[in-house]
């Protein structure tokens, strides 16, 4: 599982347009060792921790192509400066980068009310 998914999150990096500090930082590693996974994805040992932010991460990304079919829109929309109460005027993005799994969680269950799915 650890292989598949260290092969699928560099598309979803590149797509996002994300730094590696970034994409590190989303799954709760250090630059190191994301790096080390992204090359040899076989070898990458993803543990508890994060294969739930993968899940996550994954979940983002999908919600986003189901809420905005056009695929610059679904990968622009963490840049981009959102008025709702959760990211105030700041970018998802900038939420993510707080490091904490938990905002991984807020905006998935946000992503997923606005498409009228449960939180899964």
């Amino acid at each position: 599982m650890s292989a598949a998914a260290m092969r699928t999150y560099p598309n979803i990096v590149q797509a996002w347009g994300l730094r590696e500090t970034e994409a590190a930082l989303l799954l709760g590693v250090p630059r190191s060792t994301y790096r080390r996974w992204r090359r040899t994805p076989e070898r990458a040992k993803l543990d508890i921790n994060h294969l739930e932010r993968m899940s996550l991460i994954l979940g983002i990304y999908k919600a986003l192509q189901i809420l905005l079919p056009r695929t610059d829109s679904a990968d622009s929309w963490l840049r981009r400066p959102n008025r709702n109460l959760l990211f105030a005027g700041t970018t998802p993005l900038e939420r993510l980068c707080s490091g904490l799994v938990q905002d991984l969680y807020v905006i998935r269950q946000y992503l997923d009310a606005a498409r009228g799915g449960a939180f899964a």
